[in-house]
């Protein structure tokens, strides 16, 4: 089984957004018109640009308080995702926006493999669904699941936005884990499948989830889960204490036997015209393809 470790830099993913400085845990980005500021737990450095610049953001999520944001800032709004609109949203009680630009190299990659083929695939922890539209639109037929039902709706928000009503999607509402383990007993089988599995979470009946706990048995479900003919597995972790080599590992445990190459690396944005090519690394990955 061939292997790389890489670091994948995200250009253009989103039309209208751009990282604009970063340090102090904290990260400056424009959002088409909107600037906004928000916690960053990877940027260790000094930031680069003075007040005048961080004091330009129209919404700042402040933690424990939530988003401070003046009067002009819209609540929400759309953003051009590699040719997909999408909704960002400020959250009640949370930083996240509802869309990740560093993960456009694995909207291409997705695209990529469903083009050459398509075939049923399984997205775990969905979210708000760009992963999940781009590769209805790829081809694939898709089955999304999340245990948010906000996430859920939003994501269909997005499915109507994008004009892709008519799409092969499922919208499950469910644990990931037990869902799985449902299609494994049933004989559903998947030719791709993607996770991008939180540090902590609860599911709908309260159970608790664990990366460190949990991980390496889901993905010995999602080997049980792929088709006698699987083409692509991937996965993305936000996890702090974890490394793109223990998912190299841990993906390649799961995947022994079945041939293929695994890539693992980062997921990182570059800073708007920073000349040293200066990037911030937001995740790490591990993908596995026939």
């Amino acid at each position: 089984m061939g292997q790389a470790v890489s670091i994948r830099t995200a250009l253009g993913g989103c039309k209208g957004y751009a990282l604009l400085d970063s340090g102090g845990r904290r990260k400056l980005e424009r959002w088409g018109d909107v600037v906004v500021e928000r916690a960053e737990t990877k940027a260790w450095w000094e930031p680069r640009l003075g007040e005048e610049a961080w004091g330009r953001a129209q919404a700042k999520y402040v933690e424990g308080e939530g988003w401070r944001a003046r009067r002009s800032c819209p609540r929400e709004w759309r953003v051009d995702c590699d040719g997909l609109p999408m909704l960002v949203r400020l959250s009640e009680g949370s930083r996240h926006l509802g869309v990740f630009p560093e993960q456009s190299p694995h909207w291409r990659t997705i695209e990529a493999v469903g083009k050459a083929g398509g075939g049923r695939l399984l997205n775990l922890f969905g979210y708000t669904g760009a992963a999940s539209l781009k590769a209805a639109k790829a081809g694939w037929e898709v089955t999304h699941v999340d245990a948010s039902k906000p996430a859920l709706a939003w994501a269909r928000e997005n499915q109507r936005l994008a004009g892709l009503e008519d799409r092969p999607i499922r919208w499950i509402l469910e644990d990931a884990a037990k869902y799985v383990r449902r299609e494994v007993r049933r004989g559903s089988r998947y030719e791709a499948v993607l996770l991008d599995p939180p540090a902590f979470g609860r599911a709908p009946d309260g159970a608790v989830w664990k990366m460190e706990w949990h991980l390496a048995e889901l993905l010995a479900l999602v080997r049980e889960v792929l088709s006698e003919r699987p083409r692509l597995v991937l996965l993305t972790a936000y996890n702090i204490e974890a490394s793109s080599l223990m998912m190299h590992t841990m993906l390649g445990e799961a995947m022994r036997g079945l041939g293929g190459e695994i890539e693992a690396g980062e997921l990182a944005l570059p800073h708007a015209g920073a000349e040293d090519g200066r990037l911030l690394p937001l995740s790490i990955y591990a993908k596995w393809t026939a």
